[in-house]
């Protein structure tokens, strides 16, 4: 048999505490230990019981100078005080009100109550220009929603269904079982109607006796201007219905936005390149630039390199919630080197490239290649 540990230790509570102390030290372990806030940890009871078998010891004066003299001896068989105490034939929801914020018994009730229905979530796939613009849309699914026979109730038409007669509607039953501490009163889940609170006669046939069936249902989605990939939208009311009375669940959609093959989006900022000659970008042109809101017109200046960006104020992406607030086109300007030149055109660029070297010769003060050539005919 396992040695019993020290009764202020098992309430983590001092040993000179005060009868306040002590008893705040019992609440919190009790609501920490406690089986129907421990479903699932088998070790719940017994820590139960003990921290109940320290505190009835501790809270009792003669008790608890008998424990701080002996110790357990105290109340072993022969001991000093004999400990024959206990809680006695009570309702452990009078223990517990106050700790639970209120009868612990209301636990069961709340959990019988009205039940919000379950969220719903699907994604909705747009086009890039959907996207920036905005549009509407249609989503289809298969969704649970209450049955039109029955109205939701689960009972046959002409039939209701009546109240558990052995909780009495609460979907709880109370349970008295004798511990070394007397009547312990428990909650849990009524074992007759398995926590519904009623129970029906004539299931309605076509749910079942569930109140719920599966229909498909289309939904309109309206996609607000400038949603980016990845962000969701919320449709209220549109999911799940509840249980018990309780509200419909929403929608939950997550958009997913096209690539495009012209733009580039970061946030509200458009990227795109634009293509010009060599002939525009060295002597200057006067271009027209495709965007989303239509054509724009823009001037190359003369000797424009490649990678020149040029920015046009809202031509971009409007902002989710202020369509108002609209980003900018970023537009990289690209010289393209030609390719498949005539002869002609060759020599053009030879002549071309020899005058360009001639030119910054001189700039230099040095002789160009021509010159060169008409220095050899004076001699």
């Amino acid at each position: 048999m396992a040695a019993k540990r020290d009764y202020y230790e098992v309430l983590g509570a001092a040993k000179g505490a005060s009868d306040d102390e002590l008893k705040k030290a019992y609440r919190k372990m009790a609501k920490k230990w406690h089986p129907d806030a421990n479903p699932d940890n088998k070790d719940a009871e017994s820590k139960f019981k003990e921290v109940n078998e320290a505190y009835a010891v501790l809270s009792d004066a003669q008790k608890r100078a008998a424990y701080d003299r002996m110790g357990h001896a105290a109340f072993e068989q022969g001991g000093g005080g004999g400990y024959g105490g206990g809680f006695g034939d009570v309702d452990l929801s009078s223990i517990f009100e106050g700790m639970f914020g209120g009868d612990i018994f209301d636990m069961g009730r709340r959990r019988n109550g009205p039940r919000r229905g379950a969220d719903l979530a699907t994604n909705l796939h747009v086009k890039f220009e959907e996207a920036v613009f905005g549009t509407e849309k249609e989503v289809r699914l298969s969704v649970s929603d209450t049955c039109d026979t029955c109205g939701g109730g689960g009972a046959s038409p002409g039939t209701t269904a009546e109240s558990c007669k052995q909780c009495g509607g609460s979907g709880q039953e109370r349970v008295v079982s004798q511990t070394m501490f007397g009547s312990m009163t428990s909650v849990r889940t009524c074992s007759a109607c398995r926590g519904n609170g009623k129970f029906i006669k004539s299931p309605c046939q076509t749910c079942k006796g569930q109140g719920q069936v599966r229909k498909n249902k289309t939904f309109k989605v309206t996609v607000p201007q400038g949603i980016d990939s990845g962000q969701s939208l919320r449709l209220s009311g549109k999911g799940e219905p509840g249980e018990r009375g309780g509200g419909y669940g929403d929608l939950i959609i997550t958009i997913y936005v096209q690539d495009s093959t012209e733009y580039e989006r970061n946030g509200q900022t458009l990227f795109k390149t634009v293509p010009i000659s060599f002939t525009q970008a060295a002597l200057g042109s006067d271009i027209t630039i495709k965007t989303l809101y239509g054509e724009e017109k823009h001037t190359v200046r003369p000797g424009t390199q490649t990678g020149t960006q040029v920015p046009l104020k809202g031509k971009g992406v409007p902002n989710v919630r202020n369509n108002k607030n609209v980003g900018e086109l970023v537009v990289t300007l690209k010289v393209v080197t030609p390719t498949n030149l005539t002869e002609r055109q060759k020599e053009i660029l030879r002549q071309f490239e020899e005058e360009l070297g001639s030119e910054q010769a001189i700039r230099e003060g040095k002789k160009g290649f021509f010159d060169k050539v008409k220095d050899s005919f004076k001699q």
